[in-house]
């Protein structure tokens, strides 16, 4: 099978949709097609073996439109130039309009000067000079006829192949009333050589050349007025391809040259100077830098860049000079992925759009059937024919198709543009309308709610050690080790510029922990399995493992072959803005449920701090999907939000599967809408979006079904025996332009769409972190006002060392390099845990102990930036 993407050209309504569509279905090798007018595109599902993209383009020829391959990013071999055919329709419209307007001025002066009062010519005064009066208008009326021929032949060309559309009501409305008015001409040039002056005063009166000029002239003015809001609501797409440079300075033969985007291939290594937008996706090589990943990710803070850090493209590099070695180019970037994304769902369909699809399928027939009854039934009646033809016409011209078409592509293209610009990436329709019935919302601890890296959050020592002897043991014994809170100790060792011991005679004990020499003495690092194992004394540390445990945290136990020294507590902290998520989905109405593979106690714990309803623990991976299952069983509309890597089984099983985080393939597979954010706020955005979008869906569909229920009946006189209510065929036409303006219009205001404010916090592991020691009563020991003591019986002393925070205001970054060597000094210093924020000129200090504003002052000032204020 091969799927293959069209631009198609000519169609004007939702009644063209369904002939493009039913020609294509008929042939053989189709599996799937997919029409959308606002893009004017097609996506066709073939087997190739039996169908090739030339025998689809003279299908839709035959069915009285044109196709071609649509070009695919920067692709220049394509079948077709890739042509941007909504400004090309806008461009076309606005000639036609002012062509039209000029024609049609001087017309309506002519037919209805006189009546208005206005300064009249004498040549066109009295019943003798009705055929100069006549025959003026006609020559007024053949340049709009002539500048608007498309409708002409697009709509009798449709008329005659059984498959009618908006063009063709268009024609036979505005046809029917400049025939009449040549007849009129030819009636009155007989009355005037036979002296019939009853007949020339009849004719005289009855022109409908003003009325079929109008018509062509007010739907041109819509038509155009359409495409220029049409325009707007691919502005995300339009956005985002602009992001990407036309060129890149890469490195051959130790040489920087200029080359097209095109020419860039993997491995090659790209220059990215200041100021400059990165060209491809890669890994820094050397130098580094502060990049603005703001364009695709929506995070508003510049990221610092160094070596081994991968860059994506289009992302701005706001100070210093690096290159890059490109691992993806051409259509593989990441740039390139998301703008197929978001083409992807503007083009696809929503089930809501079926049963208007269903409607235009026949509208157009019914119309024209409608109006041919009706100019019918007012003949029977006794009625005068120009009085039944300007019912006709009046009920060909008021009928809209194209608010049906347009009404459920125009909110779904602003609504995934809208997404895209936050970072929200939703691959179809169908995802967007299902996403707006969620009533269940499950997520994945880790990676989800977590930050998806264990970390040390506390440390408790003996009075004989301190909290970094403690860890550089620690540090030591795990250097060798492959279990997963290595990492998480090693990395508070490296921040805390720890020495690391080599070891000796290094064992690994499957299930326990570790052993190895250093320096000659014998350390142990693991559980209390372990420790009971080499029946070493315990102290109370056993109490605190349990205390830890309940908070959901990891201990680990570090001794010797005599004494437990200490416990270094780790666990995947959970991110700043989880606790607000969930809120934010209870207050939605949604069922809340966690799933994880941490035992009971664990998930107890993170329950608690979140505040989540539902929890179910012990779940292993390849089980998740089977949890889901248990709830579409209860009847439950379920969301699976996960970090798409080994939640895929879930996220596919899931009504709606949500990847966070995302940046790999997996999670672009097996994902419904792919969050480019590890936030997850932007899970509850994505369940605002569709309800916003689909309250739009439904405000389009109920006008494009009210207009026409109204408007026609209207347009047939029915309420003129009653009220003696007479539509104009003129008003009609205004009536039908502005109709689809509106839907366009009222989709727009998707625009103003925003996501939901986040809360002003300050998110990093240090605000959560807690480092405690327990020690005997020492007197020589310094005692600051952060340590808080409680006494057991055997009198020794646990203090548990609190956190106190302060704000620094800093003068003089200009850059990240700035920002990341403050960071690096404050973290240096003993007790300081720092965060740098570079916008705002200021950093953010988490206190284990008494550090004295003058060190924090000199430690910033000895590197060449200068501390304004401390808070």
């Amino acid at each position: 099978m091969k799927t293959e993407k069209f631009e198609v050209i000519g169609m004007t309504c939702s009644a063209c949709v369904a002939q493009v569509e039913k020609h294509i279905t008929k042939l053989q090798g189709v599996k799937t097609v997919n029409v959308n007018l606002l893009t004017n595109s097609m996506t066709v599902d073939f087997d190739d073996t039996t169908l090739d993209v030339v025998s689809i383009e003279k299908t839709v020829e035959s069915a009285g439109y044109e196709a071609h391959v649509k070009v695919v990013g920067g692709n220049k071999k394509a079948a077709s130039p890739n042509i941007d055919f909504v400004k090309l329709e806008q461009d076309e419209m606005k000639m036609r309009w002012w062509i039209s307007f000029a024609f049609l001025i001087p017309l309506l002066y002519i037919s209805m000067g006189h009546m208005l009062g206005l300064p009249y010519p004498n040549a066109f005064h009295a019943n003798e000079n009705a055929l100069a009066y006549a025959f003026t208008q006609f020559l007024l009326t053949l340049p709009i006829a002539f500048i608007n021929k498309n409708y002409f032949s697009k709509g009798f060309k449709t008329l005659f192949k059984a498959a009618p559309n908006m063009d063709s009501l268009i024609a036979i409305g505005s046809s029917a009333a400049i025939v009449y008015g040549i007849f009129a001409i030819y009636r009155i040039g007989f009355a005037l050589g036979h002296d019939d002056m009853e007949t020339v005063v009849q004719f005289y009166h009855d022109l409908y050349f003003e009325s079929g000029a109008t018509i062509l002239t007010l739907i041109t003015l819509g038509k155009y007025l359409e495409a220029k809001s049409k325009s707007r609501t691919s502005d995300a797409i339009t956005r985002l391809m602009d992001l990407a440079p036309k060129t890149a300075i890469v490195i051959r033969n130790n040489q920087e040259i200029e080359l097209p985007i095109e020419e860039v291939v993997v491995d090659d290594i790209v220059v990215v100077k200041p100021g400059q937008r990165v060209p491809v996706d890669g890994a820094v090589e050397s130098g580094n830098s502060s990049v603005d990943e703001s364009a695709l990710t929506g995070e508003s803070m510049p990221i610092f860049k160094q070596k081994g850090d991968n860059v994506l493209s289009a992302s701005i590099n706001k100070s210093g000079y690096f290159t890059l070695r490109a691992t993806k180019v051409g259509n593989d970037t990441t740039l390139s992925h998301i703008i197929q994304l978001v083409e992807d769902a503007s083009a696809s369909k929503a089930p809501i759009s079926k049963l208007a699809d269903k409607i235009s399928a026949v509208f157009v027939p019914v119309v024209i059937g409608i109006a041919v009854l009706a100019t019918v039934v007012w003949l029977l009646l006794g009625y005068p024919f120009d009085f039944a033809l300007s019912i006709g016409i009046a009920v060909l011209v008021i009928s809209c198709p194209c608010a049906l078409g347009l009404a459920t592509p125009v909110a779904i293209m602003v609504g995934t543009g809208k997404g895209a610009e936050h970072g929200i990436l939703i691959k179809s329709a169908e995802s967007l309308e299902t996403a707006h019935k969620i009533d269940t919302v499950v997520l994945d601890k880790t990676g989800t709610l977590t930050e998806g890296k264990p970390r040390v959050t506390n440390i408790f020592t003996i009075k004989t050690i301190t909290d970094n002897q403690l860890l550089e043991i620690a540090a030591s014994l795990e250097k060798l080790s492959e279990h997963p809170l290595s990492e998480a100790i090693l990395l508070e060792a490296e921040l805390r510029s720890l020495k690391v011991e080599t070891v000796k005679n290094f064992q690994a004990i499957p299930g326990q922990g570790i052993e190895a020499l250093i320096d000659s003495k014998t350390f142990l690092a693991g559980n209390l399995f372990l420790m009971n194992d080499r029946k070493v004394q315990m102290h109370h540390f056993v109490e605190m493992s349990n205390m830890l445990a309940d908070e959901g945290k990891t201990p680990l136990f570090i001794a010797n072959e005599k004494e437990v020294l200490g416990i270094i507590a780790v666990a995947d902290v959970l991110k700043p803005t989880s606790k607000e998520a969930i809120e934010q989905l209870k207050a939605l109405g949604m069922e809340v449920v966690m799933l994880t593979g941490d035992n009971a106690r664990t998930a107890a714990a993170i329950q608690s701090q979140l505040g989540i309803p539902n929890v179910v623990a012990e779940v292993l991976p390849q089980d998740k999907d089977k949890e889901i299952a248990k709830l579409q069983a209860a009847g439950k509309m379920v969301a699976m939000v996960g970090d798409g890597i080994n939640d895929a089984p879930a996220l596919m099983r899931s009504n709606l599967g949500i990847a966070i985080g995302a940046g790999t393939d997996i999670a672009i597979e097996s994902a419904d809408v792919v969050l480019m954010r590890s936030d997850l706020l932007d899970a509850v955005t994505t369940l605002r979006l569709s309800k916003a979008v689909m309250i739009n869906i439904k405000q389009n569909l109920f006008w494009a079904f009210f207009y026409n229920i109204i408007g026609i009946p209207l347009a047939a006189g029915v309420f003129y025996g009653v009220l003696g209510w007479k539509l104009n065929p003129m008003f009609a036409a205004a009536a039908m332009s502005f109709s689809s303006v509106t839907v366009v219009l009222n989709a727009l205001r998707l625009m103003r769409f925003n996501p939901i404010i986040k809360n002003s916090l300050v998110a990093t592991r240090l605000n959560s972190m807690q480092k405690v020691d327990i020690q005997t009563r020492n007197p020589e020991r310094e005692t600051s006002d952060l340590e808080h003591e409680t006494q057991n019986p055997e009198h020794e002393t646990i203090k548990f060392k609190l956190m106190s925070e302060k704000t620094l205001q800093i003068k003089g970054m200009s850059c990240g390099h700035c920002s990341a060597r403050v960071e690096k000094v404050l973290n240096a210093l003993d007790g300081v845990e720092a965060k740098v924020d570079l916008e705002n000129n200021s950093a953010k200090l988490v206190l284990s102990k008494a550090v004295s504003d003058e060190t924090i002052k000199k430690a910033v000032d000895d590197i060449g930036y200068e501390v304004v204020s401390i808070n």
